[in-house]
């Protein structure tokens, strides 16, 4: 894996459209104390950004990944060499326009792809974390942000945005640092983890530690990896952010460069061969341990567990103002979990805006082009910012 980053770089200078990777240390002087009681020091976190802050630092927007997200959010990632995950999104002219705010995407703790994670080098040891590693929860992953944004003197967040695992971190920002976050996008996500949900991580767990390459998560110190498993991980996950209508519509039971069965277990069908290959250029840019930590913060989410499970006591008080957007078709974090958030907000006398959007692709549309989507972040923000006198550099 290959990790490009340019350092000393000053955050108030412009961007191009690769935007700008940097890589610090934080820790060193204050830990970083995780839910689990344990702490981390001296650690790594990766982010890049783009555009430029304006005089008073109001115009900032942190974006946050998903899952197997990284902070790659446009230009060219140095990891796949792909466009960015959110190019759709993010850019100049673009619904979270870089001409008007300075957008920072943090990878998270416990990725790979740059900040501290089970793959990064145990200082104790001289040699990767695997199992060692705390157990991390999203809590934490904002945490760690919260210390970067200190780090760069970045006191308020005009916006924090996210889909999915992004989602749940903007929620866990307003719920944590309500006094920091003006206004909140959550897109295709929940405010708790529901037992489906730890149902089909758990499947993508067992499916690595399976793997006799996992070697106890051991992998690392050795040349074989566990990529079946982290292959079959993969699949299983990807099957949940898709719709039966969408799969239908895309593959139907359409056989795979034959013209009639093979009567094997090949690939018979293109969805088989659409699955395998989205198992097997996974492995190429993501690390099995790192999966099993970040699923596992996920499945701890729960933001109203101290709460007595009303959600509504989270953000009481809150004067952050929140978008949530849902899409029909989605059945990993439903129409019905984003209402509930909004209701729950509503209830507390939270400004909240919702939006369910009638799209057949799953969960994953919030990465693909929906004008609707674009229409509604875009108005939120631009209306928001009006309101609040942010301007551009």
């Amino acid at each position: 894996m290959i990790m490009l980053f340019f350092m000393n770089k000053n955050i108030d200078e412009k961007t191009g459209e690769d935007g700008r990777a940097d890589v610090v240390t934080l820790g060193r002087d204050a830990p970083l104390r995780l839910d689990s009681g344990e702490e981390i020091s001296a650690f790594d976190v990766a982010y890049k950004s783009w555009g430029r802050l304006n005089e008073d630092r109001s115009n900032v927007v942190l974006v946050c990944h998903a899952l197997t997200g990284d902070h790659y959010v446009r230009g060219i990632s140095p990891i796949t060499g792909k466009r960015g995950w959110w190019e759709n999104m993010v850019g100049p002219g673009k619904p979270v326009d870089t001409d008007l705010y300075f957008v920072l995407c943090i990878n998270v703790l416990g990725s790979c792809a740059g900040t501290v994670g089970p793959a990064s080098l145990n200082p104790a040891t001289g040699k990767p974390y695997g199992l060692d590693f705390p157990v991390i929860t999203i809590g934490d992953m904002v945490r760690a942000q919260a210390m970067l944004l200190d780090y760069l003197k970045i006191e308020t967040l005009f916006s924090v945005i996210g889909g999915s695992m992004g989602g749940m971190q903007a929620l866990q920002w307003a719920a944590d640092y309500p006094e920091r976050v003006k206004t909140a996008i959550a897109i295709a996500t929940t405010w708790r983890h529901s037992a489906q949900n730890i149902a089909f991580h758990e499947v993508g767990r067992q499916a690595i530690m399976a793997d006799a390459n996992w070697k106890g998560g051991r992998y690392l110190d050795r040349e074989e990896q566990p990529h079946a498993g982290l292959a079959v991980a993969r699949m299983a996950a990807h099957i949940t952010y898709m719709s039966e209508s969408g799969l239908t519509s895309r593959f139907g039971r359409s056989l795979q460069d034959r013209d009639k069965l093979a009567f094997g277990f090949d690939a018979d069908f293109q969805i088989e061969s659409y699955l395998r290959h989205q198992g097997i250029s996974f492995v190429d840019r993501f690390d099995a341990n790192s999966y099993l930590y970040i699923t596992r913060a996920m499945d701890y989410y729960d933001l109203s567990a101290d709460h007595d499970g009303v959600l509504a006591k989270v953000f009481q008080g809150t004067k952050t103002r929140f978008c949530v957007l849902s899409f029909t078709s989605d059945w990993l974090y439903t129409t019905e979990e984003s209402r509930h958030i909004a209701r729950s907000l509503n209830a507390i006398g939270a400004r909240v805006s919702f939006a369910d959007i009638d799209m057949d692709k799953g969960h994953d549309s919030f990465l693909l082009d929906c004008a609707e989507m674009d229409g509604i972040v875009r108005g939120f923000l631009n209306s928001e910012a009006e309101m609040m006198g942010v301007q551009g550099s």
